[in-house]
């Protein structure tokens, strides 16, 4: 079986990290709680948003062309209520967050989600 994730990039996200990688530097998410930012994933230089005990690492995504993983976090109370979906990163025309470094870009980073088969639930949760 192969591994299991719940977090995937669509093609389109991972040649925006690419860029943005070579740009800027190591890379980091954090998918927002929905104050000012409407609920997307935000994208920064990694260990520039702080991380706590009150946030979950997702995972650690390979992007090819990507030297280290790009980290995926989300806070633990977010968590709870989503922990039975598998998240995928994509990026749409538009503006959002100025926070996000996509922003400049004329894109912002938005997130499709669907709930988790059993099977998968089973693997990530066991």
């Amino acid at each position: 079986m192969p591994e299991v994730s719940r977090v995937d990039l669509t093609p389109a996200a991972a040649d925006l990290i690419r860029r943005l990688r070579a740009a800027h530097g190591p890379l980091m998410f954090h998918q927002s709680g929905g104050c000012c930012d409407g609920s997307a994933p935000m994208c920064y230089l990694e260990g520039e948003f702080r991380t706590g005990s009150s946030d979950v690492l997702l995972a650690s995504l390979t992007v090819e062309g990507v030297d280290e993983p790009v980290t995926f976090w989300m806070s633990s109370s977010q968590f709870e209520r989503w922990r039975h979906t598998h998240l995928t990163v994509d990026v749409v025309p538009g503006r959002g967050s100025g926070f996000s470094l996509e922003a400049p870009e004329g894109v912002r980073f938005l997130i499709r989600s669907r709930l988790l088969t059993e099977a998968e639930r089973a693997a990530l949760d066991g």
